[in-house]
Formats: C-alpha cells, sequence, structure tokens
C-alpha cells in the first residue's frame, strides 16, 4: 500500500512541476509576445539649450547655444544679494535650432545667484 501511495504523490508532483512550467510558455504563446520581436519604446529625441553664465560685479550675461533640432525656450533668473535689491526672472527667449542667444540681467548691487532655466517651445 505504501508504494502505491508514494508514486501517487511522485506523479502529482511531476505533473503539478509541469503545469507550472508550461502556462508561462501558454501565457506567451497566446499574447504574441517575443523577446527579440518585442518593440522597445522610442528614445526621446535630445533637447535643450547648452548655457555658460558668467558673473562680474552686478551684471550676470548668459549665452545659451542649441545644438538640436527642436527649438529651446531660456529663460534667465538673478537673485541679488543684498535685500532690498530685487531679485529677477527674465523674459523667456526662444533659441532655435543651431542659434545662439545672449541674455543679461542685473541688480544694484552685488549677485547672489543666477542660473537658466529651460523648457520646450510649444509647438
Amino acid at each position: 500500500m505504501r508504494p502505491k501511495r508514494r508514486r501517487t504523490r511522485l506523479l502529482l508532483a511531476a505533473s503539478v512541476a509541469v503545469a507550472a512550467l508550461a502556462v508561462p510558455l501558454g501565457v506567451r504563446a497566446a499574447s504574441g509576445a517575443d523577446s527579440a520581436t518585442a518593440a522597445a519604446p522610442p528614445e526621446p529625441e535630445p533637447a535643450g539649450s547648452e548655457c555658460r553664465t558668467t558673473i562680474e560685479g552686478s551684471r550676470v550675461v548668459a549665452y545659451c547655444h542649441n545644438p538640436y533640432p527642436s527649438t529651446d525656450l531660456v529663460q534667465l533668473h538673478t537673485e541679488c544679494a543684498r535685500w532690498w535689491d530685487v531679485d529677477a526672472d527674465g523674459a523667456a527667449v526662444a533659441v532655435e535650432p543651431g542659434r545662439t542667444v545672449r541674455l543679461e540681467d542685473r541688480c544694484w548691487k552685488e549677485i547672489a545667484t543666477a542660473w537658466v532655466s529651460h523648457r520646450p517651445a510649444p509647438l
């Protein structure tokens, strides 16, 4: 009686193992997905201007060059060192492909920080 019970358990375990291996293969075949033919998501197109910012005393100048095929909007932000001096956000300027623009601003006294923000131009 014992060998029959052991054989039944082995057959049951083997059938469970075969089913566990066969189910993912069946799902993959039903969905038509194959690792070799699966399409990868498209890479985003590179965009954005390269900017160089120079601070000299109370003046800041930034040159932004756009080497990419899409137009980029750049904006110069200036934070003044003195509490009574007004911080400024310049107007957004469109940098077309292959072009360079100059952005400038100033404070009454020293400049604490200055940076350029980027965003894609609307189509």
